[in-house]
């Protein structure tokens, strides 16, 4: 799964900051569910804000906090089939760019997070996603899939992560299979925050 991240670096990138249509925020290192995030996404590919945590465009609510279900993401497998996610499986592509994830290991109560990040040449990292425009609210979900040796057995899903081919792949409507599977990635323990805490000292690796 994929439940908190860190925001891209998009600073000498096709998406800078400054050439894209959007207001310009503080890079975040504890992004969460229900958070405004940059999505690419459109042809040509054009940088976006959408709120993280999929509302179908079907739902009769007049609140975000009316939508209960959990969809900050949605399995690659099976999306294409699920009433929340068919419609925009179709139409809704986009890539989610991030700066690296955390996920959690460990008995409740002493769970330990690591920082995953890119092992390739570009730092950021570009993940499947789907988009709904919900009223005038955008709203968007990471797709995950079984994890491979790149979770270091640390958890058993992970985001779908995009080389620059699979990006084209995904955002051309292919069906998912196999994509991901080649994605490199490092990490490391660091120490325990909370949904408040923010800063880079969140990303700092800690002694295991």
């Amino acid at each position: 799964m994929c439940g908190r991240f860190v925001d891209p670096n998009l600073r000498n990138t096709e998406a800078e900051m400054s050439q894209i249509k959007i207001a310009p925020f503080p890079r975040r290192y504890n992004v969460k569910p229900t958070d405004e995030v940059v999505i690419l996404a459109k042809h040509p590919l054009t940088a976006l804000t959408a709120r993280w945590g999929l509302i179908p465009s079907w739902f009769a609510g007049n609140d975000p906090k009316d939508w209960k279900a959990t969809t900050f993401n949605a399995r690659i497998e099976d999306a294409e089939h699920k009433p929340t996610f068919r419609q925009v499986w179709r139409h809704g592509r986009c890539l989610v760019p991030v700066g690296g994830f955390y996920e959690w290991t460990g008995p409740k109560g002493h769970r330990q997070p690591h920082f995953f990040r890119s092992a390739g040449n570009e730092e950021d990292l570009f993940l499947a996603g789907l988009a709904s425009r919900w009223h005038d609210l955008l709203t968007c979900t990471i797709m995950t899939r079984a994890a491979t040796d790149a979770m270091a057995g640390l958890h058993d899903r992970m985001p779908v992560i995009l080389n620059a081919d699979e990006r084209e792949a995904w955002l051309g409507n292919s069906d998912g299979a196999g994509l991901g599977d080649g994605a490199r990635l490092v990490h490391h323990p660091v120490r325990s925050f909370s949904m408040h805490d923010d800063g880079p000292e969140l990303i700092e690796a800690i002694d295991d």
